[in-house]
């Protein structure tokens, strides 16, 4: 079973904390685990796939349309 983390952001104490649970659970207020105020937010969060070749750097994408290949990037 895969459960997603959320990662969200107090809005009192400027703390950001991770959640794991369900897609509901982005959308409901979170304790905040250092001050325990819920005036909390989700916060835009990304994630990576990893392959099992042989290079073991990674590579990161252009902020452009094309996904970086073209030279709009940066």
């Amino acid at each position: 079973m895969v459960v997603p983390i959320y990662e969200f952001s107090c809005l009192s104490c400027r703390h950001t904390f991770d959640v794991f649970g369900g897609y509901a659970s982005r959308d409901q207020r979170q304790v905040c685990p250092q001050c325990e105020g819920t005036d909390t937010k989700a916060m835009f969060s990304t994630f990576a796939v990893m392959g099992s070749g042989e290079s073991s750097s990674t590579s990161s994408v252009g902020g452009c349309a094309c996904g970086g290949s073209c030279s709009c990037s940066n």
